[in-house]
């Protein structure tokens, strides 16, 4: 009998060291490297992060292929408008936003995968904690997420659906805050007057 109850007091303590989801800076600006390599296809740009007003600018380099573009690209969540303004040819498309925001952090109801330690381990000042989790949207696309630990700033989002296929985005470069307010005012180019 105290065997069964000391295995019972063993589980429960086992179990109640399982990281629980943590909460994600809400806004933030940073680099963004993002890539399909099935796709041919990466970018790198500049992205600010409001996820308290689900909104997300990114003035990124895009490639796909042997062909370069530049954009300024406004995802408007809030009002379920996307900008895209084209830095080259100096258009803009203005479209309905159809998919639904997607945090770049840790959802509520994401399962914990690992923890471990980037960088020279052991030695102080050159390494940082990281959690890796992952997890369905009701949608049924996938997401895995990795973060620091115990900040919860993101260093990589992947995320699968049959729509898009597999789109890993890293994270680097990350300052808390916006530094500019105006930076979710979509580009004058845009004005649809």
């Amino acid at each position: 009998m105290r065997t069964v109850l000391a295995l019972l007091c063993l589980a429960v303590y086992c179990a109640a060291q399982q990281p629980t989801p943590c909460k994600s800076p809400e806004q933030w600006e940073g680099r963004i490297y993002r890539s399909d390599r099935s796709k041919e296809f990466a970018e790198i740009g500049k992205v600010s992060y409001d996820e308290t007003n689900m909104r997300v600018r990114i003035i990124e380099e895009r490639e796909i292929g042997s062909e370069k573009d530049y954009y300024d690209t406004l995802y408007l969540h809030n009002i379920r408008r996307e900008y895209k303004f084209n830095l080259k040819t100096k258009q803009c498309n203005v479209t309905t936003l159809m998919r639904p925001f997607r945090p770049f952090g840790v959802p509520p109801f994401a399962k914990f995968l690992f923890e471990a330690e980037i960088g020279a381990a052991g030695v102080p000042g050159e390494s940082l904690i990281a959690q890796t989790w992952d997890g369905e949207f009701e949608d049924k696309s996938r997401f895995v997420s990795t973060v620091t630990y115990p900040d919860c700033v993101p260093l990589s989002s992947g995320f699968y659906s049959n729509e898009t296929g597999f789109v890993q985005s890293d994270f680097f470069d990350i300052s808390l805050g916006i530094s500019d307010p105006m930076v979710f005012i979509p580009p004058q180019e845009c004005n649809t007057r």
